[in-house]
């Protein structure tokens, strides 16, 4: 049983009007309501002219169920053409989404004109206007149809002339009381083109257009032409931002422009070329088709931006950008967010000119020439420059010699436009590496524990054609003198507000090419005394790239003693091949090493009496597990140590005791003995009997005991040893490191030999170190127990060395 509301209506169509209306489901509705005719229900009805129908729904939301269309023909070839305004008729229909369709025939040697009361705006294909009220325009000349396009109310176009006839749709909601179609109908003579489209542009403002048929493509071998009606107190730009071109047989795409006063009319320009701009007044704009390959046509369409602004008082103030001495390098002054951000095309822009006509939103300058610029823009603060320059080195021999700044030039500086970022590519072939230097400055690494305040900052980032590694980011007035890197080198300066423009002048970064070095990087850092600095590995937050070693050189003062802790007790990841390692060294003769492995806890907070290398090395961590690690260090003034001091007098007070009682001997036998005569006996052996030593070369041999100059902390060392008592535990193939200390950092085995399994006097040898390896700073410990040769000290371990070098000097003193 259905309901039926009171409410319905009935349509009446004249044969005169010629007039279909047509009511339907909507595509996206069910058939949950129905119309009720006098002869059934309906889904779908149709009304023709000269025919009269009363119906009602069986809902009360039929909006929501059926649309409706209202079309009528119009002759203006065989007959009088209505001109004048179009009227919605007929009156009295159901309130559903309806369509009004004007299909007006005409002939091909008569141009019709649509002029519209309320100028209208194009849209985009799949763009809604905010009224849901839209105007849908297409051009038939024979049988062919092109979709001149859709337009919103309340833009700039006010009339669309067009070759033939015309098909005008008006898309209305079912809730709108708009009573006239809002355009009228006028004869004209032929236009001699597809169509022409008029935009009054009467102050600011900005306007986007497109060729019919978008974004499909243009007829082929067509001419349509835009009429920009503009004050002639204003100014207008072009700018094309999607375009794509046909395959050509025959002639050219292209577009042309009349502009009033030009003596050039008309100013012919391809759609891939600059478009002009700064145009003073009213100008035309047409699109040129071509004849197009039949197998393969391609597809001709454009979108375009028309910006109407008035001139700007600097306009005529032009900026002389000096890029004449550089090399490898290119300025581009662009607005706020550029290339990310894509501006909208109802906003207004800055504009940079390289010339009055030829202006645009992003303006490139390349190196080796001399520019003057202007801006046409009310804010340069929402215009930003981005500048890169390439320095690359092929022979070492020439590039060590010289030192770059890395410094912004003046030509960028002194521009009325905030500086973005400056990028220095920075390329070396194989073993060439990179220094970076800050003499003055120095540079401080931005942590969350000591964030940069200042106005710029560099990030820092290293690249090999597989893979990246960022560094870190780096204000100046920090501690870091120095950083060496391996690979390729990409350094960029960017800028935090305006205080940059002050602080340019004091820029000192410096770049030079350096041998290759055996770490992926290398700091050198110098920290103020009273200052407590923290440092990081590289790749925060992603972690340290696997296999890769970083070192640090923490340089100390003389009368100071540093602290050297761990931000947290262990490195967190867990290998998967290879070890990971973490070195501490003092860097002086004799000093102790301190090795972790991943799975051992990190170093505890101790104080360092030398400058000294921390050095970090990764192996391929398990899963997603990354090693990230940071530490600081702290300075004080040295104490002084009594208990050292009274060891040290003690200590001397010995060897004097000693001295003068072998003295005192000497000379009681020089006069108690009388002179002896002496017989050389090759054959009798010299050395004392007892047990078979291990080692066959003796102390003889190889001269240890045989000493120019003995240092005191040699002898005493075991005296100068760490008051906690550490002692350097014990690792997987390491040695403690007994070189000569320098400039270079301590680094570990290579990882052909990080095994799990423990070193024994029985395992075989290892096999040889790669190049890479040959290093001073290789380090390995051996475990206790594991006798060496160390001249005349069998039986010894490496941790007693101090005291055996005691004892040769005494038996060699006796022996005298």
């Amino acid at each position: 049983l259905f309901f039926f509301p009171l409410a319905s209506f009935t349509i009446s169509l004249r044969a005169a009007d010629n007039i279909t209306v047509t009511i339907k489901l909507r595509p996206d509705a069910s058939s949950g309501c129905l119309m009720r005719v006098k002869n059934g229900f309906r889904l779908e009805l149709k009304i023709r002219p000269g025919e009269s129908m009363t119906l009602t729904f069986t809902c009360n939301t039929p909006e929501k169920y059926f649309i409706m269309e209202i079309q009528k023909n119009i002759d203006c070839v065989s007959g009088l053409c209505p001109f004048g305004d179009v009227h919605l008729h007929p009156p009295g229909l159901p309130r559903l989404n309806r369509t009004f369709i004007w299909d007006v025939k005409a002939s091909t040697k008569a141009g019709l004109e649509l002029k519209f009361s309320t100028p209208l705006r194009q849209i985009q294909p799949g763009e809604v206007c905010p009224d849901l009220v839209s105007y849908n325009i297409n051009s038939c000349i024979d049988t062919a149809t092109v979709n001149i396009g859709t337009f919103c109310r309340n833009g700039s176009v006010s009339r669309v002339k067009l070759l033939g006839g015309v098909v005008m749709s008006l898309h209305l909601p079912w809730n709108s009381t708009l009573t006239t179609s809002g355009f009228n109908i006028a004869n004209r003579s032929s236009i001699k083109r597809l169509c022409i489209i008029e935009s009054i542009l009467t102050g600011e403002s900005s306007i986007t257009l497109m060729s019919p048929n978008y974004p499909l493509g243009f007829p082929e071998d067509e001419l349509m032409t835009w009429q920009f009606v503009v004050p002639s107190n204003m100014r207008a730009s072009v700018f094309f931002h999607n375009y794509s071109l046909s395959n050509c047989e025959r002639k050219e795409e292209r577009v042309e422009y009349y502009i009033p006063g030009s003596f050039s009319n008309p100013e012919v320009f391809k759609l891939s070329d600059s478009q002009p701009a700064n145009i003073p007044g009213s100008f035309n704009l047409s699109l040129q088709g071509c004849d197009q390959d039949a197998q393969n046509p391609g597809i001709l369409r454009l979108l375009f931006q028309v910006i109407v602004q008035p001139p700007q008082i600097d306009e005529n103030v032009t900026h002389l950008v000096d890029l004449s001495k550089e090399r490898n390098m290119t300025v581009t002054i662009h607005f706020e967010g550029w290339p990310r951000r894509v501006p909208l095309m109802s906003e207004l822009i800055c504009l940079i000119c390289k010339d009055p006509r030829t202006c645009d939103r992003v303006l490139t300058l390349a190196s080796g020439a001399i520019y003057k610029i202007s801006f046409l823009c009310k804010d340069l603060s929402r215009l930003r420059i981005t500048a890169e320059k390439g320095l690359s080195c092929v022979d070492l021999r020439w590039c060590q010699r010289k030192i770059y700044n890395l410094s912004v030039p003046k030509a960028i500086t002194q521009l009325p436009v905030q500086l973005h970022k400056f990028i220095w590519k920075i390329t070396a072939p194989e073993l060439i590496n990179v220094e970076i230097t800050s003499p003055s400055l120095k540079l401080q690494q931005h942590l969350p524990e000591q964030s940069c305040n200042t106005s710029y900052s560099y990030s820092i980032v290293s690249a090999t054609p597989e893979s990246e590694m960022n560094v870190g980011i780096f204000c100046p007035g920090g501690a870091i003198e120095r950083i060496q890197m391996r690979n390729n080198i990409t350094v960029s300066l960017k800028t935090f507000g305006k205080g940059f423009l002050n602080e340019s002048n004091h820029q000192d970064l410096k770049m030079s090419f350096v041998p290759h070095i055996k770490d992926e990087c290398t700091f050198t850092v110098s920290p103020d005394p009273k200052a407590k600095i923290y440092l990081q590995t590289p790749n925060s937050p992603y972690g340290l790239p696997p296999y890769v070693s970083i070192s640090w050189h923490i340089v100390v003062p003389g009368k100071q003693v540093a602290r050297l802790g761990f931000s947290r007790d262990r490195m967190g990841i867990a290998c998967e091949t290879g070890r990971a390692y973490v070195n501490v060294k003092e860097q002086v003769l004799g000093a102790e090493e301190t090795v972790r492995r991943e799975d051992e806890p990190l170093p505890e907070p101790r104080n360092m009496q030398h400058s000294f290398w921390v050095n970090v090395s990764n192996c391929k961590p398990v899963d997603r597990m990354q090693l990230t690690l940071q530490f600081w260090v702290t300075f004080a003034d040295k104490q002084i140590n009594l208990a050292v001091i009274l060891g040290v007098l003690a200590g001397a007070g010995v060897l004097l005791a000693i001295g003068l009682t072998v003295c005192c001997v000497k000379k009681k036998k020089k006069k108690i003995q009388s002179p002896m005569v002496g017989v050389y006996n090759a054959n009798v052996s010299t050395q004392m009997p007892g047990k078979q030593r291990l080692f066959k070369k003796d102390r003889k041999a190889n001269e240890s005991h045989v000493y120019a100059v003995i240092d005191d902390a040699m002898v005493y060392g075991h005296l100068l040893k760490e008051s906690n008592g550490s002692v350097t535990p014990e690792v997987d193939v390491y040695r403690p490191f007994d070189g000569p200390m320098g400039s270079m950092p301590p680094s570990p085995p290579p990882f052909s030999f990080r095994k799990d399994t423990k070193c024994s006097p029985n395992t075989e040898e290892p096999p040889p170190l790669a190049d890479a390896d040959l290093d001073t700073y290789t380090f390995a410990h051996q475990k206790s127990g594991v006798l060496e040769d160390n001249g005349g000290t069998n039986g010894m371990n490496n941790g007693d060395t101090s005291m055996s070098l005691l004892e040769n000097k005494e038996r060699d003193g006796l022996e005298e």
